[in-house]
């Protein structure tokens, strides 16, 4: 039961985000773990308006699609999500965006972002003052998942606010629950649209 409420309620955010035009041309990919620890992603190629909670599938930690879903193909990005839950074992859902602000910054910024003095910085889970400068990570885009996979690991450490962005590409945010990955992918664009708009003055 709590599966498919899970199901319903983040294909509902899909359809939200796609309204926002964060997922143009079917693209983006989102997951979430059951209580069996089984991941759940996206299907790819579907029209993220249409988006239904019988858009996703079952994978294994390898990405590889399982049961009666195992002769479909999913998204090469699969393995990022795979990744993430083996850096982050506390995270539960993985949400993705191609959102306009982050990958404009992203063709700016070589390895990080900084943000100071934002009231809405605090929407990053730990973080208790804008008083502060956050980072997040720019990682570079690639096919080659064995190569994200390696900049991942290396990057692990300077990624402590639930989120990175990849270059030219869109950004991963992800949570304890649906409410806190959205949160920190919502605080992420916000604070990516507030310096676009600065830099741009």
């Amino acid at each position: 039961m709590q599966e498919e409420l899970l199901k319903k309620e983040l294909a509902a955010t899909i359809r939200l985000y796609n309204s926002k035009g964060w997922s143009p041309a079917t693209s983006t990919n989102y997951s979430f773990k059951n209580e069996l620890d089984q991941i759940w992603v996206s299907r790819s190629g579907v029209d993220k308006s249409q988006f239904t909670e019988n858009d996703f599938i079952w994978v294994n930690e390898n990405g590889l699609p399982q049961g009666e879903f195992a002769t479909l193909k999913p998204s090469a990005e699969t393995l990022i999500h795979s990744i993430i839950y083996h850096l982050f074992p506390e995270t539960k859902v993985i949400l993705h965006s191609h959102s306009l602000y982050p990958v404009l910054l992203s063709t700016i910024f070589k390895s990080e972002l900084k943000f100071e003095g934002y009231e809405v910085q605090k929407g990053f889970d730990g973080q208790t003052t804008h008083d502060e400068t956050i980072r997040i990570a720019v990682l570079e885009n690639s096919q080659d998942m064995n190569f994200f996979k390696n900049e991942l690991n290396y990057a692990k450490e300077a990624i402590d606010n639930h989120c990175f962005m990849i270059r030219k590409h869109g950004a991963y945010a992800w949570g304890k629950n649906l409410f806190e990955a959205k949160r920190h992918l919502e605080t992420l664009d916000y604070l990516c649209e507030c310096e676009w708009n600065l830099i741009k003055k």
